[in-house]
This record gives structure tokens, C-alpha cells and sequence, in this order.
């Protein structure tokens, strides 16, 4: 299992003493693709836009952001060959939200500060909700003291990184021409737009609950912050509302742990499994034992635990053949 721990500091106050500063080209962004999702796109509207955002939103959050940004750039709970590695990291570009490096450092960031005893408000979702949406939609924080970062090499020695970080927000042209020339303006601008605002806004508004109120199975002791699970979100999220899992078994490739909690990406991964495509899936109990984890769900020995198992779709497919 790889080290995936980048964030390092000997301050304390490395985790909390800071600024927010408005961020041009986040804010200019974000604002711009929510005027033409207020203004434009209801006047374009059709059903073929609307299933053309529904497809790309579902492609890019699930292999995008949650497969290839999340569970394996980040915390490289599985492994695949490259080219697909390369593949879903291009689709988590095309979420909008940043590039690869990028993201990996905002996370990390973000994770290493809510292990802390005291962490900044813009750090762990502090803020009452409408100080936070313009906070981190608009927003960087300018530590006083940042915390070191650490890249490995397999991703500030790649070629493909390095440019897909320098021109994240260009990538957007890849999906911007073939969406006008083939739908014209409501097919680019539901395409584009409305998936960025629909796929941006989500995964700050589900961050921000996530962090503050919800179920919680495990307490993390001494952590600033704690994480919930968002159940209504489980599913449309693609297994990234199950929070609670996710701060207590960081390095899981498995976000929804238990059959009654519907995980898109784990779905996906398991099928990827079954046909021999990803490999060494990390799950909760190959993790290393953390003495601060506190059961706090009295009902957990009762739960059925979600496992590797076998994919109905992928054994149709071999029956055929």
C-alpha cells in the first residue's frame, strides 16, 4: 500500500492562523457558468440537453472525480494500468473544479488540517452556510504558515500532470466544441455550464453538511472536525456523502461499507475487478489499526459489511461469449 501522507509541519498554528483571499479565476468561473445556469439555460432547455448533462455529470463525478481524482490519484486505494489512470484523472479535470495537483494539495490540506486539535474555518466548512458557499467557491485561505507538501514522483515527473494542471480549465474546449457542433447552444451550454455549477456547487454543499451535521458511525478522537454521513446523498453523489467512512478509513477504496449504503463508485470498481482491470483494492481491514477511532453507532455488530463480490452485468456479458 502506498504512502499517500504529503502534508507535513512542526507548527501548530500551520493548521489554522490565515487569510481568505478572493481567488480570480476560481471566482470568475464559478460566477460566470451560474449566470448562464440562471439566465441562459432554462430559455435552451430540451430533453436531449438535459440527458446529454445527466450522462456527462454522471461519467465524470463517478470515473472522474470519485474513481480517479479521489480513491486513486489522492488516496490510492486501488490499482490500474496507467492509460486508465490517465483516463478517469482526465475526466476528474473535466468536473471543473482544478487540476490534478491542485486538487491533491486542497485535499490533503484540508485533511491533514481537520486531524488537527484546532483548524481554520475555511478548513473544516466553519462558517454559517452562505459566509462558506462564497468561501470556498470564490476563496483560497492564505496560510501564515503553510504545512509542506510532498509530491511523489509517479505525479510531478509526468508529462500528462503537468500539463493537464497548467491548462485544467482549457479542457473544457474538449468537450465545448463537439457539444456545439453536434447540439448547438443548449447541448453547450447544459453540456458545460450547467454540469459545472450542478458538479462544482454539489461537492461544496455536500462538503459543507458532511462536515457539520448527519449520521455518524466512528468519532474520530481528538480531530477538529469529524465527518457525517449524508445518506440522501449516498447515491447521487457517487459514494462521497458517506463521509463518516471516509474520515474514519481515509485509504478505503470502499466509501458505502455496508449493503443499506449505495455506492456508485464502488459498483464501478467492483465490476472493473471482476473483469481483471483493477487490482490490490484496498479495503477497512487491510488498514492499519487507529487507536483514536471510537465506535459510536451501538448498532454496527448488526450491520452487513459490503465485500468484493461478484458482478451480475460483467457475468452476463462472459455468459454471452
Amino acid at each position: 500500500m502506498i504512502n499517500t501522507e504529503r502534508v507535513y509541519s512542526t507548527e501548530s498554528e500551520s493548521a489554522f492562523e490565515g487569510d481568505v483571499i478572493w481567488e480570480p479565476l476560481k471566482s470568475i468561473w464559478f460566477l460566470l457558468n451560474l449566470f448562464t445556469l440562471l439566465f441562459i439555460a432554462p430559455f435552451v432547455f430540451s430533453l436531449s440537453a438535459l440527458f446529454v448533462f445527466t450522462l456527462l455529470t454522471a461519467i465524470t463525478l463517478c470515473l472522474g472525480h470519485s474513481l480517479g481524482m479521489h480513491r486513486l490519484l489522492i488516496h490510492r486505494s486501488y490499482e490500474c494500468p496507467k492509460w486508465m489512470e490517465y483516463i478517469f484523472v482526465y475526466l476528474g479535470v473535466l468536473v471543473g473544479m482544478a487540476g490534478p495537483i491542485s486538487m491533491m494539495q486542497q485535499h490533503d490540506l484540508r485533511d491533514w488540517a481537520q486531524r488537527q486539535k484546532k483548524c481554520h474555518d475555511f478548513l473544516l466548512h466553519g462558517s454559517n452556510i452562505w459566509k462558506d458557499a462564497w468561501w470556498q467557491l470564490n476563496c483560497d485561505l492564505n496560510l501564515k504558515s503553510p504545512p509542506n507538501f510532498i509530491l511523489e514522483e509517479s505525479v510531478s515527473g509526468s508529462k500528462f500532470y503537468r500539463f493537464i494542471e497548467k491548462y485544467w480549465l482549457q479542457q473544457q474546449l474538449i468537450l465545448a466544441i463537439p457539444l456545439y457542433f453536434f447540439g448547438g447552444l443548449p447541448w453547450l451550454v447544459w453540456g458545460i455550464s450547467v454540469r459545472v455549477v450542478v458538479s462544482v456547487g454539489g461537492h461544496w454543499l455536500i462538503g459543507y453538511f458532511a462536515h457539520n451535521q448527519g449520521q455518524r458511525t466512528w468519532k474520530v478522537e481528538g480531530a477538529a472536525v469529524q465527518g457525517h454521513n449524508i445518506r440522501l446523498a449516498g447515491f447521487l453523489s457517487m459514494g462521497e456523502a458517506w463521509h463518516n467512512n471516509h474520515h474514519a478509513f481515509p485509504g478505503s477504496a470502499m466509501l458505502g461499507l455496508y449493503k443499506d449504503e449505495p455506492d456508485p463508485g464502488w459498483w464501478v470498481l467492483n465490476a472493473l475487478h471482476n473483469l481483471g482491470l483493477v487490482s490490490n483494492i484496498v479495503l477497512p481491514s487491510e488498514l492499519p489499526l487507529r487507536t483514536e477511532l471510537v465506535v459510536e453507532d451501538k448498532e454496527l455488530e448488526c450491520r452487513v459489511e459490503r465485500t468484493l463480490e461478484a458482478c451480475y452485468i460483467v457475468d452476463q456479458l462472459r455468459h454471452k461469449h
